[in-house]
C-alpha cells in the first residue's frame, strides 16, 4: 500500500484546508484510515481516524473543527479542517492499517505511512 497526500499549504488563522490522502494498493475500504501530524519538536500525535466501517475518533483539540472522511470507490482519505488555528501548524500524515483492525489510536496501529503535506496556519 502507497499512500499520497496532498492539500497542505499557508492559511491564516480561521481559514480552511482540505487535506486528501489516495491509496494505492488493495483492500483500500477494509482498512482503518488516520491523520497524523507533528510540529517541530513534537511527537507525531493522532488526529482524527476512521475505521473500515465509519467508526471515527477525534482528538479533543480538533473536535468540531476538522472531519474525516473517505470514498472508498475512489480509494481516498480526506480531512476537511476549518476554524484553524496556529497550534495546528505541523506536517500532516495519512496510515493506513492492515485490513479489519479495529484499534487505531496508536502510531502502532499503523503499517503504512504517506509521505506528510506541511500546513501553516499564520496568526
Amino acid at each position: 500500500v502507497q499512500l499520497q497526500a496532498s492539500g497542505g499549504g499557508l492559511v491564516n488563522t480561521g481559514g480552511s484546508l482540505r487535506l486528501s490522502c489516495v491509496a494505492s494498493g488493495r483492500a483500500f475500504s477494509n482498512r482503518g484510515m488516520g491523520w497524523f501530524r507533528q510540529a517541530p519538536g513534537k511527537e507525531r500525535e493522532l488526529v482524527v481516524a476512521i475505521s473500515y466501517c465509519r467508526q471515527t475518533y477525534y482528538a479533543e483539540s480538533v473536535k468540531g473543527r476538522f472531519t474525516i472522511s473517505r470514498d472508498n470507490a475512489k480509494n481516498t482519505l480526506y480531512l476537511q479542517m476549518n476554524n484553524l488555528k496556529p497550534d495546528d501548524t505541523a506536517v500532516y500524515y495519512c496510515a493506513a492499517t492492515s485490513p479489519y483492525r479495529s484499534s487505531l489510536s496508536e502510531r502502532t496501529d499503523y503499517d503504512y505511512w504517506g509521505q506528510g503535506t506541511q500546513v501553516t496556519v499564520s496568526s
